[in-house]
């Protein structure tokens, strides 16, 4: 169902005054820029027709933007597809990896730093433990998805991590966790472990105040996970819902008005209770923008044997090791055609086909060029 309130509209709204906004840099002001047009005449589009009825619409280009709320549908699912291939016949466990609220300050103005080092220390952590014989004794490996938000759009950077019950040894045999597979590894003893290697990489990165890193060395750091998932599958109905996620979809916003934006979110202090938030286009946009990655960020990496240059050889070699009591997709992922193609929404039963293209038109004045809203802000 389509929603009736988005992220867009409040944008379109408040636009005016967006620019000003303290705390905005011009690669937050562009993606805004490009959420608020997207799948509007700004963007350009198609006239189709279908062949039988005549029936004409109009379908207008997407931003594909991947903090666009509307735009990450096909991406998901591309994605999943090319998982399913990869799963192995083994156990997974969900890691999850999360920083104290202390480093969000750091975070706002040193994004690529404190992300870039929070990848870094999970596969350190999860690598070392790996390669204890006390734990396994074996290169493990693991998909790992960054998320930087709370349910009320507060930075709350969190790394979720897909781990199979396993690894490879030197001589390329496959060990299977132990613990008779109810966890991966000791979480107490890793959560000293990870905040030892997150310190040390951020200190690689960036200068961190020495207030901040005594408070952070205080802090007992949380390593949460969760038991392995009852089948491969499930692995991919999960990756399913965190992947290509944004810090908030359009179905959550409750109601737009003239002065503010309501939210629905899940308490999870009171048992997942839903809750509704209200807050000022403002400040929604204000906590909206702090989850727009610096540009090129790779918020989606795998490591060890489910890395890109090792599973050509070792998830073959896990296959022919471990039982097959269950196979992987073999089919080529389906090509999911664009959006303005298909079959005619009016009979049903013809395929639409393109009349004339639509040009595209050069933004609004007020949602103009992000140099021309840098210039005049540091002319101020």
């Amino acid at each position: 169902m389509r929603p009736k309130y988005e992220v867009a509209d409040v944008l379109r709204a408040h636009w005016p005054r967006v620019p000003d906004m303290k705390g905005l840099n011009g690669w937050q002001l562009r993606t805004l820029g490009a959420l608020m047009r997207c799948r509007t005449a700004a963007l350009g589009g198609h006239k189709d027709a279908c062949t039988s009825c005549g029936t004409v619409q109009v379908s207008y280009n997407s931003c594909r933007n991947r903090h666009c709320p509307k735009c990450q549908g096909h991406k998901r699912e591309e994605w999943i597809m090319a998982r399913e291939r990869e799963l192995l016949p083994v156990p997974y466990f969900h890691v999850v990896f999360t920083l104290p609220s202390e480093l969000n300050q750091l975070a706002m103005h040193e994004p690529k730093a404190v992300y870039d080092s929070l990848f870094a220390a999970a596969w350190s952590t999860l690598n070392t433990f790996g390669h204890d014989p006390k734990h396994l004794g074996a290169q493990t490996g693991m998909i790992c998805i960054l998320h930087t938000w709370g349910q009320q759009l507060t930075l709350h950077p969190h790394l979720h991590c897909i781990v199979p019950g396993g690894g490879l040894s030197k001589k390329g045999h496959w060990k299977k966790a132990r613990n008779k597979g109810k966890f991966l590894f000791p979480v107490k003893a890793m959560s000293p472990v990870f905040r030892a290697r997150y310190l040390e990489q951020l200190r690689q990165r960036c200068k961190p105040a020495q207030p901040l890193l005594n408070a952070l060395y205080k802090k007992s750091w949380v390593v949460y996970a969760k038991r392995p998932f009852a089948h491969p599958m499930h692995v991919v109905e999960y990756l399913g819902r965190y992947t290509h996620k944004v810090a908030i979809s359009n179905h959550r916003i409750a109601k737009i008005d003239a002065d503010s934006v309501a939210i629905n979110y899940k308490d999870y202090r009171h048992g997942g209770k839903q809750q509704q938030l209200q807050l000022s286009h403002g400040e929604f946009i204000r906590r909206f923008a702090m989850h727009i990655l610096p540009r090129g960020f790779v918020r989606i990496r795998h490591y060890g044997i489910l890395s890109s240059s090792s599973k050509i050889k070792s998830l073959p070699a896990i296959r022919a090791q471990v039982p097959q009591q269950w196979q992987p997709p073999t089919t080529e992922p389906r090509k999911l055609e664009p959006i303005t193609q298909g079959v005619c929404p009016n009979c049903k039963t013809a395929t639409m086909v393109t009349l004339e293209t639509l040009p595209k038109r050069g933004p609004p004045q007020l949602a103009g060029s992000i140099e021309h809203f840098e210039n005049e802000r540091k002319n101020k």
